[in-house]
């Protein structure tokens, strides 16, 4: 994120710059293997060379290079899987020294941030002076090959940073003087600006530099090529008014204590944990938020993990999440939970925030929400986490895979998201209309014929054999007005052992009810019931 002060003023910027980061990061990340030490390195991503250190450059390896080619050109290459968790990662304790000489760091991508040339250059008795310190600092962290281009606007300062890599003396800095930052950025090439389209076009028209489109009217620009042309203008002007936004660490709202020896009690468990969940609150409500959601996430002595995410149909209270630590250690002996050993440590994370302000009691109260969720949250304590379940919709062919039972309180199996995306999917097979309203838990059997009397079928076609007339199911006939159908689904038909052929019909009978009826290897039943 950017902010740009008012127009005519630009903030005199220090860019920091680590060529081949990813290549750097997964050096000091110590995952790579010894054979890789000294050996010319390239990391790869599907199937193509993302980065390369400066030897493989020189034995002609090069960013976009299929692997087998770049091997042929550098026999002596080695490689590695690209991991960009690994380049955040590494990036940070460098922020973090950077951090603790200069305050003040916005990063750009892992490997690129920029820092406000005012302080440091007064403290440090100048800004090359400033940059001298830094460059210090970075050797001492493993990165010696770090570059630092001083001048106005963070744009100017990058591309001087990028520019020390052609420097006959092997200076690493590179200080624009104020106000030269035009004449610097004049002869280098569109490409610079990361606008490949825009690029092209101007290429078209006969400009090539960034002087040349620096140069032509703002307003012309600005009608021709809209609002980010306009940008891109001021950038190759040298006009970059942005300003430095340093970081700021987000608060830590996880607890977690450990405990010492590990406690295999539920009572001394919940007891010990109690002030954690105060404690947990509490940071929610100075930062003036609410969680509906949190995970909590157990470890034994043993390293095993039970791991469980736990939903409010409000917010959390400190007794709430007290619950809830409780309900999950009742089940810790269970084998899904695979905790059956003292546990050591005890952790609660929001996983979803809220503002507080959102979350205010009505002008009549809590509302029935609340009461509902009070009761059964203390039958649920009475009788176990699974002792009140909820239906939850899910995606399915059949009705009954279509309704799956929860704990209250809990996620559904792989996540509400997941829910969704599996509730929203084409299935083959699927019922048109409404679903019904009453599902039998257990299919009722049943029994269809035609005017004749003769059991109704139905055959690989999906074609009936006659129209259905009667079904008895309940202990009584009834006739069917109307009829629809078949609809049939055909799953793993493939596998001998899994294959499943079932055949859906929708029938409408004298009194006005509908009911969904299948048949499955001969046998009619009644699926659910449109009341």
């Amino acid at each position: 994120m950017t902010t740009e002060p008012p127009a005519g003023q630009v903030e005199r910027t220090m860019v920091l710059w680590c060529p081949d980061w990813p290549i750097v990061a997964a050096r000091l990340s110590g995952t790579l293997s010894e054979d890789t030490a000294d050996a010319p390195l390239a990391l790869v991503e599907h199937g193509e060379v993302l980065a390369c250190d400066a030897s493989a450059r020189r034995a002609g390896v090069r960013r976009g290079l299929r692997v087998r080619e770049a091997e042929a050109r550098c026999p002596e290459l080695a490689t590695a899987d690209y991991d960009p968790v690994v380049d955040t990662r590494a990036f940070e304790p460098v922020l973090l020294g950077i951090e603790e000489l200069m305050p003040g760091v916005q990063p750009f991508r892992a490997g690129l941030c920029a820092i406000r040339s005012r302080g440091p250059s007064r403290y440090y008795g100048g800004e090359s002076a400033a940059a001298e310190v830094l460059l210090a600092r970075l050797d001492e962290l493993g990165v010696p090959d770090a570059r630092i281009g001083i001048a106005d606007g963070p744009f100017a300062a990058e591309q001087a940073a990028r520019s020390t890599a052609f420097q006959q003396d092997g200076s690493r800095i590179i200080a624009i003087p104020s106000g030269a930052s035009p004449a610097f950025l004049a002869p280098l090439p569109l490409s610079t600006l990361g606008r490949p389209e825009l690029s092209s076009l101007l290429h078209r028209l006969g400009i090539s530099t960034l002087g040349a489109f620096g140069a032509l009217p703002a307003t012309e620009v600005r009608d021709r090529f809209g609002p980010d042309g306009a940008r891109a203008h001021r950038l190759a002007a040298g006009a970059d008014a942005r300003s430095v936004v340093p970081r700021v660490p987000p608060t830590e709202l996880a607890v977690s204590i450990a405990f010492e020896p590990p406690l295999d009690r539920i009572d001394q468990l919940t007891f010990g944990f109690r002030q954690s969940a105060e404690r947990f609150i509490t940071g929610l409500a100075e930062a003036g938020l609410v969680t509906t959601a949190i995970t909590i996430s157990m470890r034994s002595e043993r390293g095993e993990r039970s791991t469980r995410t736990w939903l409010h149909p409000r917010w959390f209270t400190a007794g709430d999440v007290l619950d809830r630590v409780r309900w999950q250690l009742q089940g810790a002996s269970d084998i899904d939970h695979g905790l059956a050993s003292p546990v050591e440590l005890v952790e609660v994370v929001p996983e979803t925030l809220d503002d507080a302000a959102e979350h205010e009691e009505g002008l009549w109260g809590s509302g029935p929400d609340e009461r509902i969720h009070s009761g059964l949250a203390r039958v649920q304590s009475m009788l176990g986490h699974d002792g009140v379940v909820t239906a939850v919709p899910s995606g399915g062919r059949l009705l009954l895979d279509r309704r799956i039972l929860v704990p209250w309180g809990s996620v559904p199996p792989g996540g509400e998201a997941a829910v969704a995306e599996r509730r929203n999917r084409p299935w083959p097979g699927t019922i048109p209309g409404a679903a019904p309203s009453t599902v039998f838990d257990t299919a009722v059997p049943v029994e269809v014929v035609d005017a004749t009397g003769q059991t109704v079928a139905v055959d690989e076609r999906s074609t009936v054999s006659a129209a259905p007339a009667r079904f008895f199911a309940l202990s009584d006939w009834h006739v069917i007005h109307g009829w629809a159908g078949p609809w049939s689904i055909d799953e793993r038909w493939w596998d001998d052992d899994g294959h499943h052929r079932v055949h859906r019909l929708q029938v409408l009978d004298d009194a006005g009810d509908a009911w969904l009826l299948l048949l499955e290897e001969q046998h009619w039943r009644a699926e659910a019931r449109y009341d």
